[in-house]
């Protein structure tokens, strides 16, 4: 049986992780990025945190930096936590996002490559080796289970976004189950509450498409501290409001109503985002323990957002209001 950690054990980590939190995307540099002069600028202050410098401003060469920052997150981690299955509840939406993006590759018969993020369990070859293959025997036994599910979904139908369900609850079912493993209660509170998230998104988009019961069965996933067929109801009777008002995701729920009626859809998903990002912040007055990881990592998942946007925002010439109205709260 494996050594039951204490919050002693984190000690090292959490002091060298909070050290290395000056270093974070605050808001003043958000802004400081929104007002550069030019794009370039913008990518300057990125190169003041410790990111790589970008041989030139385009998507491609973002990703790459990103892709970058993402890997050297996860391997400075690895090396010092005492939990690597704490890291890990992080890395397998990437295992997710990499097999989406292969099965639909394959389907239309295009090369998804350029679009893998090599930061999951699984690194990005061994996923496209898998699925051009057909052979899953090499991944994690949920992933290899959802992989095949999908792709048999997806031959059977020819439609992704049926695929494309059986791959979320496979994703949330398996990172609430890595959660739970380990022994964190905060770290499953934060899980649920991403699941909370999943859903209510799910019931707005599926209202919003003016679709009933049968599509709602097949977007809403379980594990969340809302059980999925209460959403359901809330969302057929037109009370998600009142379901959500208990919870963090209430002000969400406000908006999802309107956004379920033509409302902003950017809004909402902000509030969204923002609600999750609140239920992890709870962990900034712990000084050290497993709660001292779980925070660095949700602030790096929103930092990475901030800088796509802005960035790419940037680059697309998009003005300052618009940027701010996309971005989500920071967590520094």
């Amino acid at each position: 049986m494996a050594k039951k950690l204490k919050d002693t054990d984190y000690l090292f980590i959490s002091t060298y992780l909070h050290s290395r939190e000056r270093d974070l995307l605050t808001a003043a540099r958000m802004e400081r990025m929104i007002e550069a002069p030019t794009a370039e600028d913008a990518a300057k202050v990125l190169q003041e945190i410790g990111y790589g410098e970008l041989a030139s401003v385009n998507d491609q060469e973002l990703s790459a930096v990103l892709a970058q920052e993402q890997e050297k997150l996860f391997q400075d981690l690895y090396r010092f936590v005492p939990d690597k299955a704490v890291v890990d509840v992080f890395k397998v939406k990437y295992d997710y996002h990499n097999l989406k993006t292969l099965l639909k590759a394959r389907a239309v018969g295009v090369d998804g490559t350029r679009l893998l993020l090599d930061a999951g369990r699984v690194s990005a070859e061994e996923m496209r080796r898998a699925v051009t293959e057909g052979e899953y025997g090499s991944l994690p036994e949920l992933l290899r289970r959802a992989a095949v599910e999908a792709g048999e979904v997806l031959s059977a139908t020819g439609d992704p976004q049926l695929s494309d369900f059986v791959l979320d609850r496979a994703y949330y079912a398996e990172m609430l189950s890595a959660a739970r493993a380990t022994g964190s209660d905060f770290l499953v509170r934060y899980v649920q509450a991403a699941i909370d998230a999943a859903n209510l998104r799910g019931a707005v988009r599926t209202l919003r498409m003016k679709k009933g019961a049968d599509l709602l069965k097949k977007v809403l996933v379980e594990g969340g501290s809302i059980r999925a067929d209460s959403v359901q109801a809330a969302a057929l009777s037109g009370s998600l409001e009142e379901l959500y008002r208990p919870t963090e995701l209430r002000t969400a729920a406000e908006l999802g109503t309107a956004a379920a009626q033509g409302g902003s859809l950017t809004a909402f998903e902000k509030a969204c985002d923002d609600a999750v990002t609140a239920v992890a912040a709870r962990a900034k007055s712990v000084p050290f323990g497993v709660e001292a990881v779980i925070s660095y990592l949700v602030a790096k998942e929103i930092e990475f957002t901030a800088v796509r946007i802005i960035m790419s925002s940037r680059m697309a010439g998009i003005g300052g209001d618009t940027i701010r109205e996309r971005l989500r709260e920071a967590y520094v």
